[in-house]
């Protein structure tokens, strides 16, 4: 059956010509009927033009498409991809974390690719101008819906698409590999069973023939890592001497580079034939890579793959393996989840993977299952192979797995409390029985049906008030008189930001409790239950001793030690060699904290602790000196040119308002970048501190009244303004401070001889230092 004759209007959107058998079998539903569907099929056999297809008949019908892929480096990879769509006239738009929201063209999308984690923060957000889009889908599509039965992000794809359906209603397409328990999805997303569809493994383009390996485990794990590439050239060697390719798997970006480069040794060493030294074309082809080790390896037919190559280097290595340039390739699980690129032999090396959040972990069983579906080519082998190597402890687990495959389970329960509160913080869940309301609408519900005694079923109702009591007592939610239930600001705070409740509740005690600082900040995010897992390795214990020589540390655990570490090394722009490897994702993660903590400042605090918090982050985010942190605010500058700048005495955005452009290059700033910056300066608030008639005596039992202006010659800002007497707080309040702003400070000559009067403004959404005055009053006899 060819595209042109099905979808005469699209057939330029399909990167082929006819439809294979499974899509054939799936297509009256997806075009004939506007039921919801669920299609379950092996890896490789085509269910993106399920998708497709999907999207086709929404966009006929002059509708909005919504894409959820399971990683953000797929959504860079579906916005590539969709450019068919893009020269057909429609628009594409990707939503992630990573990029900057422009709200009107997600308006005027007509498909738009997100992640489960996004689309979560736009639902929580449908009411704000900035995020109306997402109540306007027409169709849902969720790439890979196995994904509910991650640990870690299950339980967000779950109650985000339940939340989505609230919303909006839109029509649901749910795409899946291989999984047993199909139905419950289907029951779930209330498709039909003419709309259900379990394509088994005869529908796979090529047979595999799947197994595990094992080894003989040591005592070093560095050696084993060796033991195992051994063992997985072994299993590949006679396939890439019949001109085949193979695709091993690893645990890290590290380990792809260093496996390449032991197996190209090994590979020449067991005299494999393979690599394209003569081939002058190639050759050639090759100096269009960024990576220089890539570009070494892949003469020799040997390659790797992670995420952190750029993006030309990763769409060489895809194009080449596919044109048989290149035979070995080492790979991170994200090409298991992304392209389409089968090899005849696949093997997983690692089974275990150090995840700098939770420590050593096990593959998750959804990621192994993905990884040997990419076995066989298509149009080059009758078979694919695929295997597991593991310890002989773990082989009957995966001899299971391969043989019966993996229910797909909710993982809602393990976070329930979080995600109620989150569903109270918006308003939709209002007493316990919206409560019930809302869990039938999840995953978790229909699971719970059919497998009733492993979830308590038939306790559901008592089990959900126990968790609303919980939230109650912990001062996440209140009720009212008609028993009602809201969130209070706490809750609020803790949805907004996605804290796990654990983590809210230390942001809430800092927040009410006395002597706020830089290290109290620091204190608080290092033990943040998001942290919980993280393990230091004996290798880094060292570094984390060196970076923390000195400070008290309390009773915080390696983990949280480890945390503190790589702060303090980000904030001083040093994080040590040892600590780097997690320090990427413990960085990220943390700014997302301090950000929430900076709000729980705000208000639960005042805003000179909230600019704390602030500060922190900027310095974390741009690893510059205390006194330079104020000079990142501005638009362009960040670490070098705030180092630059403080080297010449810049010292705030002020400084470098009063400054002018000509004076900055003279700080070495180009021309053009000395006129943005001094421009960025200029609109960031620049205060001083008039002080007027106020006195320098007092008679002692007089009093007087005096008033101290704040001025502010920039742009207007949210701003704590606090006055302080002998280091004792006499007033503070916060205010916007646009233009001046007058405090009334009391001079009392009472018992003390002199009064020592500290001014102090802090701008707690700005990471500038306080700007602070002081005055000395003697008091006379």
């Amino acid at each position: 059956m060819e595209v042109a004759e099905v979808v005469p209007d699209f057939a330029d959107a399909f990167a082929f010509d006819e439809f294979n058998r499974m899509q054939q079998e799936a297509l009256p539903a997806l075009l004939d009927s506007e039921a919801n569907v669920v299609a379950s099929a092996p890896t490789a056999s085509g269910k993106t033009a399920l998708a497709e297809l999907a999207i086709c008949k929404t966009l006929d019908a002059g509708g909005t498409a919504l894409f959820i892929a399971p990683l953000r480096a797929l959504t860079n990879e579906k916005e590539a991809d969709w450019d068919r769509f893009e020269e057909l006239g429609y628009s594409v738009y990707v939503v992630t974390g990573e990029r900057d929201l422009n709200p009107r063209r997600a308006r005027h999308a007509d498909i738009l690719v997100m992640t489960p984690e996004k689309l979560d923060s736009a639902t929580r957000k449908h009411d704000t101008a900035r995020y109306d889009f997402i109540t306007d889908v027409d169709v849902c599509i969720i790439d890979e819906v196995h994904l509910l039965d991650s640990d870690r992000r299950g339980a967000t794809l779950e109650v985000t698409v339940s939340r989505l359906r609230r919303l909006c209603d839109p029509r649901v397409v749910a795409l899946s590999a291989t999984m047993p328990n199909v139905d419950d999805v289907a029951a779930w997303l209330d498709a039909p069973p003419e709309a259900t569809f379990e394509f088994g493994d005869e529908y796979r383009p090529v047979d595999l023939n799947a197994g595990v390996k094992t080894y003989t485990h040591g005592e070093n794990s560095f050696a084993d890592k060796y033991r195992r590439l051994y063992r997985a050239l072994d299993l590949a060697e006679p396939h890439l001497n019949e001109d085949g390719q193979a695709l091993v798997f690893v645990s890290s970006r590290q380990d792809t580079v260093q496996a390449a480069k032991k197996a190209r040794d090994e590979v020449a060493e067991r005299d494999v034939d393979m690599g394209a030294r003569g081939d002058y074309d190639f050759h050639t082809e090759t100096q269009q890579l960024d990576n220089d080790t890539l570009r070494n390896s892949c003469i020799d037919g040997v390659a790797f793959h992670h995420a952190g190559l750029s993006k030309n280097d990763k769409d060489l290595v895809e194009e080449w393996f596919k044109r048989g340039k290149l035979e070995l390739l080492f790979s991170t699980s994200t090409l298991a989840w992304g392209v389409n690129l089968p090899a005849r032999c696949v093997v997983i090396r690692d089974t275990k993977l150090h995840d700098p959040l939770e420590g050593e972990v096990d593959m998750s069983p959804l990621d192994v299952l993905q990884m040997l579906g990419r076995a066989g080519r298509p149009g080059y082998d009758d078979v694919g192979y695929g295997w597991v190597v593991c310890d002989g402890s773990d082989a009957g687990k995966y001899r299971r797995l391969l043989r019966e495959g993996k229910e797909i389970e909710s993982r809602l329960a393990e976070n329930l409390d979080a995600h109620l509160n989150a569903e109270i913080a918006m308003g939709t869940v209002q007493d316990l029985d919206d409560v019930m309301s809302w869990l039938e609408t999840t995953f978790y519900f229909q699971r719970a049906r059919s497998n009733p005694e492993a979830y308590g079923f038939e306790d559901r109702r008592e089990r959900v008030r126990t968790v609303l009591e919980s939230l109650v007592e912990r001062g996440f939610v209140e009720t009212g008189a008609d028993l009602g239930i809201e969130a209070t600001g706490l809750g609020v705070l803790a949805s907004k930001f996605y804290l796990r409740l654990d983590t809210a509740e230390r942001f809430y005690d800092l927040a009410t409790s006395e002597g706020i600082d830089e290290k109290a900040v620091l204190g608080a995010v290092a033990t943040a239950a998001e942290f919980d897992s993280v393990s230091a390795r004996q290798s880094e214990k060292e570094a984390v001793d060196d970076v923390l020589v000195g400070q008290d540390t309390g009773d915080m655990d390696a983990g949280a030690r480890k945390v503190l570490a790589i702060l303090v090394g980000s904030m001083n722009g040093t994080t040590p060699a040892d600590l780097r490897s997690d320090a990427w994702v413990i960085k990220q993660n943390t700014l997302r904290l301090l950000a929430a903590l900076q709000a729980f400042l705000d208000r639960f605090a005042d805003p000179h602790a909230a600019n704390c918090a602030r500060r922190a982050e900027a310095r974390v985010e741009n690893g510059v000196a205390p006194d330079a942190v104020g000079l990142t605010a501005i638009d362009g500058v960040g670490a070098g040119r705030a180092s630059k700048l403080a080297k010449e005495g810049y010292r705030t955005p002020g400084d470098v308002a009063d400054a002018g452009p000509d004076a900055l290059e003279d700080a070495g700033l180009s021309a053009g970048v000395a006129e943005q910056v001094h421009e960025g300066a200029s609109g960031l608030p620049n205060v001083a501190v008039e002080w007027g008639d106020f006195p320098d005596t007092v008679a002692r039992g007089e009093n007087e009244m005096c008033e101290v202006t704040v001025r502010n010659s920039g742009d207007g800002a949210n701003a704590g303004i606090q006055v302080t007497v002998n280091g004792v707080e006499m007033t503070a309040t916060g205010t916007y401070l646009d233009g001046e702003a007058t405090v009334p400070v009391g001079v009392f000559g009472a018992t003390d001889d002199v009064l020592s009067y500290e001014v102090s403004v802090a701008f707690p959404d700005l990471p500038l230092v306080p700007v602070t005055a002081t005055r000395t009053v003697q008091v006379e006899d």
